[in-house]
């Protein structure tokens, strides 16, 4: 059995473990490190959150599974937030799925909107996960460093310009800004 994974190998190194690592080896040098790093808290919740986690945690019926898309009263408040937050109307039916976490969601629509080959944009910097989900997908990246000044709408505006300029797809004449 080969014991090397073919999609694991194609990821870059995690950074947060490579800075943990780095933090780790000066602590243990005597440095003094304030950690800004993966915005872990570091207070606990509030008591009244505690405390209905716990008055839910006690019902016998609270222990299932949900649906699979999520709970209906939590995708029409995500909805809700998303209106006046942001002016956005979406469906809480058809346009919301509550997930483990960005993280989760993130690598999941990688897989389900990516196909082997497919060049995907992605900003540099980002978090791991804006690449990983479309690694592991077969995805081929292409990194777009934001510059002083960028925009991020008309910059994204600007690629997809570019990407329906070439109807199709394969060949995507794009390259690293940086």
């Amino acid at each position: 059995m080969n014991e090397e994974f073919y999609r694991i190998k194609r990821l870059p190194p995690y950074v947060f473990a490579q800075v943990n690592a780095m933090k780790a080896a000066a602590r243990a040098a005597g440095e003094d490190i304030i950690d800004l790093g993966m915005g872990n808290p570091d207070t606990p919740p509030p008591p009244h959150v505690i405390e209905k986690l716990a008055e839910v945690a006690r019902k016998p019926d609270a222990h299932g599974y949900s649906a699979s898309k999520g709970i209906s009263g939590l995708r029409r408040a995500q909805a809700a937030y998303y209106q006046r937050r942001f002016s956005v109307d979406l469906d809480p039916e058809t346009e919301v799925v509550v997930t483990l976490g960005s993280k989760e969601g993130l690598a999941n629509l990688a897989q389900a909107i990516t196909a082997p080959g497919d060049v995907i944009l992605v900003p540099n910097p980002s978090y791991p996960i804006h690449m990983f989900g479309f690694i592991i997908a077969g995805a081929a990246l292409r990194a777009r460093r934001r510059r002083p000044g960028f925009h991020r709408q008309s910059g994204t505006r600007h690629a997809l310009q570019r990407a329906q300029a070439n109807s199709a797809g394969a060949g995507l004449p794009v390259q690293s800004d940086g």
